[in-house]
């Protein structure tokens, strides 16, 4: 993970805002009005005073007391028309990151993903983008207003006397600026901290519950519990570190208030004495420091909260920032699909060398498969195919051209990839079909599905096409996940089949049954069969050993 400065993320963050600029102007301009209405209605409670006592015959008290009504009224329109400018800004920057988000991992699928803890993702893509509202609703208007208002308020007061307008701005910077940076230092990586914890715990328990079953048969559920409850204490001592760091910052933000208040009075009565003010210059500026550290306290408030949403920020950002393994191809001529090679073809996981100089020949409308022991790089030369690494080295065509230089929408129309494990989303049979083929007619879903010998299997179920699958197809056997996986490769209707062990979850009836449909399904079609089982290679025209293709491309039977 990148480590980026708190004002780093804060510049990418305000980046954003570009777009929805007209409406932050107008959040600022109506908190800045509102929050000076908030102040005068105090001010001319002063004023209300000297007049009272005699100081002064203006301002007329019934003058004074419009003038308050009138602020009281502004103050609450102001302050709701503020607010909601400032979430309407919020929940939109929110989804405009949440589809930036969701672009960037679209991209990065699925390469950079593969191993990549699921729970910690499921928590940058919601929480920790959640809690940037924080900052979008509450932070950059506030930060805005709070810097208007000190210098009208700095003006204001200094009119009585300089001395009192700078003693002013010394109290809204301790306040507003140098206590919560002391608060955000003092914090250190506990934002950080918290927020790849709180990841963790996700990713930990979204395991657990998929694993229960399994849980549940070993026994293990109390160690598991056990681990569970150690991770949500280490998660709660962070948390209460942050709370007790926004507690002390609390603290000392109050102290200060009241430490410049007196101050102010002590300094303007001094003034008085000198009779370089009279008795409004020490009631009026004393009284306007009193009511006017709302924006500055806003600020200071979110001294022990940055951290947090920084963290968040900055985890989204990794997201962001990250380099897909394969950039798309576009603008190219469309290319017909004349058959595939595979030319001196290496690849490697990191360290580890899984494809060493693969040569494999695939004519148009041959069915070839390909054995090997497990983690021979079966399943990784299909992939390669699919483009979602680039080789290490050699290349792979199609029609005699590589396939860098193909469009990646039109290489992913040429080919059906059927994997290992179907995944199945929480939704009908019917729509799980059409994401193969979005504008797919019932006839094409139901004739892809007897292709698939599922159709029967359906039909039988108690609302047929439309029955819906449960969370990751768990209401099917593993058997009809996979038949439902090759009826989707079916309805792709593309001219290369990529199948990695088609046949893995049947049993052995209805592996004879899917092999006759794939034969008699093919319909000229060229498929590349990876499998470990000999009885699924019956209907390969040629069979070749991984281990053999990369020394000496030779071929099995």
């Amino acid at each position: 993970m990148k480590r980026r400065s708190g004002f780093a993320v804060m510049a990418r963050l305000i980046g954003l805002v570009k777009p929805l600029a007209g409406f932050m102007t107008l959040a600022v301009l109506m908190g800045l009005a509102g929050h000076l209405c908030a102040s005068f209605i105090t001010i001319l409670g002063g004023y209300a005073v000297i007049v009272l006592l005699g100081f002064a015959v203006t301002p007329k008290l019934e003058a004074i007391f419009i003038c308050v009504l009138t602020f009281a009224v502004l103050r609450a329109v102001l302050r709701y028309a503020e607010q909601s400018c400032n979430h309407f800004i919020a929940f939109k920057l929110l989804a405009l990151i949440r589809d930036k988000v969701f672009l960037a991992l679209r991209k990065l699928c699925p390469a950079k993903l593969e191993g990549r803890d699921k729970g910690d993702l499921i928590s940058v893509i919601t929480s920790d983008i959640e809690l940037l509202e924080v900052f979008y609703a509450h932070t950059i208007s506030p930060a805005a207003i709070a810097f208007f208002y000190t210098a009208v308020m700095c003006l204001f007061i200094g009119s009585f006397h300089p001395a009192l307008g700078i003693l002013a701005l010394l109290a809204y910077v301790t306040v507003g600026i140098a206590i919560p940076v002391v608060t955000s230092k003092l914090s250190g990586g506990d934002g950080m901290a918290f927020r790849t914890e709180a990841g963790s715990l996700s990713g930990f328990v979204l395991d657990s519950l998929r694993g229960l079953s399994e849980t549940i048969q070993y026994g293990r559920g109390r160690e598991r519990l056990i681990q569970m409850n150690e991770r949500t204490d280490t998660l709660s001592e962070t948390e209460k570190r942050l709370k007790r760091t926004a507690g002390r910052n609390m603290a000392v933000t109050n102290t200060a208030i009241l430490l410049f208040d007196l101050c102010m009075l002590f300094l303007s009565a001094a003034l008085y004495q000198k009779a370089e003010v009279d008795f409004a210059g020490v009631l009026i500026p004393t009284i306007a420091l009193f009511s006017s550290f709302g924006p500055a306290v806003a600020l200071a408030n979110l001294g022990s909260t940055l951290q947090n949403t920084f963290a968040a920020g900055n985890r989204v950002m990794d997201i962001l920032d990250e380099t897909p393994p394969v950039q798309e191809v576009e603008g190219k001529e469309k290319t017909a699909f004349e058959g595939a090679d595979a030319k001196n073809v290496s690849f490697s996981y990191g360290a580890e060398t899984i494809l060493d100089g693969v040569s494999l020949k695939i004519p148009k409308g041959n069915m070839i498969g390909i054995v090997g022991k497990s983690g021979s790089g079966k399943s990784t030369l299909l992939k390669l195919f699919m483009r979602f690494w680039d080789a290490g080295n050699g290349k792979l065509e199609i029609s005699g051209r590589d396939i860098t230089r193909i469009n990646t929408a039109d290489l992913r129309n040429m080919e059906s990839f059927m994997t290992q494990e179907t995944h199945l989303f929480h939704d009908s049979i019917k729509n799980n079909l059409r994401i193969a083929k979005l504008d797919a007619t019932d006839a094409e879903i139901e004739e892809a599905c007897r292709k698939a010998s599922i159709h029967d299997f359906i039909m039988g179920l108690p609302q047929g096409y439309d029955t819906p699958v449960g969370e990751l197809g768990d209401t099917l056997s593993g058997g009809e996940r996979q038949r439902l996986g090759l009826a989707r490769a079916f309805l792709h209707d593309a001219p290369f089949l990529l199948l990695d062990e088609p046949t893995s979850n049947l049993d052995s009836l209805n592996e004879a049954v899917i092999l006759k449909s794939l034969r008699e399904g093919q319909d000229g079609k060229t498929a590349l069969l990876v499998s470990h089982r000999q009885s699924t290679m019956r209907i390969a025209d040629a069979v070749y050993s991984v281990e053999s293709l990369s020394r000496t491309g030779g071929r099995v039977s």
